[in-house]
């Protein structure tokens, strides 16, 4: 076999063959973790470049198994499976490499749709230890990052935030936790929020009553939503959100009705700058009324938030 081919006769060649649909991060190095664990090889691909447009954001993986199987994604789903085979190579080679598709790319019969360019780092992974360090540290609510250092080939746990692209000659890709709702009423709307979250993937938590133990639910990224008509029953929810700090949180009500609302938050010592975190009237269509327009009004608004910031915490490739 040569550096580059596949001999199609060899009993270690495998046709690429993808195992699930997936981008959901922890769920990509979980499929890692699980091959390692059972004694298969594996290659971690990282988008470390764009160039112009892409389907996805710097940072997107994908992890392709000595047997072909892979999940992720990379692009908009044009070269995950010429990048299954380049993985397949990498590990018979044992050689860390880039590859590049779309603009500069040497293969000119893979064009990307948006035009642009991408540069895909592969990894073979060595260990599962920095990968279930990550896992680890999202479980229990924390962000987490891997560093990639493609002179050493190496792969190493960041057990704090931080921001995907180039850092002094390696690459690191930031992780959060998953999304969490706490959805908070006792009305039709609640209910039509937190049955259209279920196909969100996002971790939904509905209370009709707020327990005190709930506060501890909210973290930095908690999404509190308050949809129960009742500007009284919903203080304890906006104290709790107060001292957490949620990336997003939003109330129920009229303009009229936020104006009362917020009244009632000053006597109680609350800032400008406090209050203006609440988005009221809640959601991203003017006058949505019914139950189930206003769900996707509202969940719309909150993948809106989220994406922004994960956009404000990647940074471009170095040139």
């Amino acid at each position: 076999m040569s550096d580059s081919l596949f001999d199609i006769n060899d009993a270690r060649w495998h046709q690429p063959e993808q195992a699930f649909l997936t981008d959901d991060p922890q769920s990509i190095l979980r499929f890692a973790v699980e091959a390692l664990m059972s004694g298969k090889a594996a290659v971690l691909v990282t988008l470390v470049e764009i160039r112009g447009g892409a389907a996805r954001p710097l940072g997107a993986q994908m992890v392709v198994r000595e047997d072909g199987r892979y999940c992720g994604f990379v692009s908009g789903g044009c070269v995950e499976a010429a990048t299954a085979f380049e993985a397949l190579e990498v590990m018979n080679s044992g050689r860390d490499r880039e590859i590049r598709y779309g603009e500069g790319s040497p293969w000119f019969d893979i064009v990307l749709p948006c035009g642009g360019g991408i540069t895909l780092a592969l990894h073979k992974l060595r260990s599962a230890q920095p990968l279930l360090a990550a896992l680890n540290c999202l479980e229990q609510r924390h962000p987490a990052g891997l560093r990639y250092d493609p002179q050493t080939q190496s792969l190493m746990c960041l057990p704090a935030h931080t921001r995907t692209g180039w850092h002094l000659n390696g690459f690191e890709v930031g992780f959060r936790p998953c999304v969490k709702l706490v959805i908070y009423g006792r009305s039709l709307e609640a209910q039509a929020t937190a049955s259209l979250a279920a196909a969100t993937g996002y971790d939904s938590h509905t209370f009709d009553l707020f327990p005190a133990s709930a506060s501890v639910q909210i973290d930095a990224d908690t999404a509190v939503i308050l949809l129960c008509h009742d500007l009284n029953r919903e203080l304890p929810v906006l104290q709790a959100a107060r001292e957490a700090k949620p990336f997003y949180l939003g109330a129920l009500g009229s303009y009229r009705t936020h104006a009362l609302r917020l009244q009632k938050l000053r006597e109680l010592g609350w800032r400008k700058e406090e209050t203006e975190r609440i988005r009221a009237p809640v959601g991203i269509f003017p006058k949505a009324r019914d139950a189930h327009t206003l769900a996707l009004s509202v969940l719309a608004e909150v993948a809106s938030v989220r994406l922004y910031q994960q956009e404000s915490s990647c940074q471009p490739p170095s040139s």
